[in-house]
């Protein structure tokens, strides 16, 4: 297996196993709450005037998913909509107290995760650091280009 390949294998393997080390306690502490639903909340609380447009390109998923999303959310009372006095057209979201709520136990469960991994981010440099961001950095843009090529070629499915 040349290096290329070692690293995509190992950045699955490692999200695959954050992902399985990190599940029961999200899954306990988030309880009646999709993965989903919460990153979406998480996305709202971060990004200013968020709306079903913004979420689709940030998820990668459609706007029909997360219109399904967001309409849970709303009838869980955890985001609720609103407009802007100069553009009636478009509908925005923002958290209720009680997505609140739910945000910042998500919030907590990832510091939580961090300190856990400390450990291994203290045993690496700056520069370390720099490197891998720049290659993300740089893999990421080529996947965004990719992506694009794929959306100039023909409607999306929705």
């Amino acid at each position: 297996m040349n290096k290329e390949d070692r690293v995509i294998m190992h950045f699955r393997d490692l999200f695959n196993k954050m992902v399985w080390l990190n599940k029961s306690k999200m899954e306990k502490s988030l309880k009646g709450h999709t993965p989903s639903e919460v990153h979406c909340m998480e996305y709202i609380q971060k990004h200013e005037d968020s709306n079903v447009t913004k979420l689709a390109e940030a998820f990668y998923m459609t706007r029909s998913a997360i219109s399904k999303i967001t309409k849970k959310l709303i009838d869980k009372g955890l985001i609720e909509n609103y407009q802007k006095p100069d553009n009636l057209k478009e509908i925005y979201y923002r958290l209720t107290e009680q997505g609140k709520i739910i945000f910042n136990i998500h919030e907590d469960l990832h510091r939580e995760f961090r300190e856990r991994d400390k450990a291994v981010f203290e045993q690496i440099t700056e520069e370390q650091l720099d490197l891998m961001l720049t290659f993300m950095d740089r893999y990421s843009r080529h996947l965004d280009a990719e992506i694009k090529k794929l959306d100039a070629d023909g409607p999306s499915s929705e």
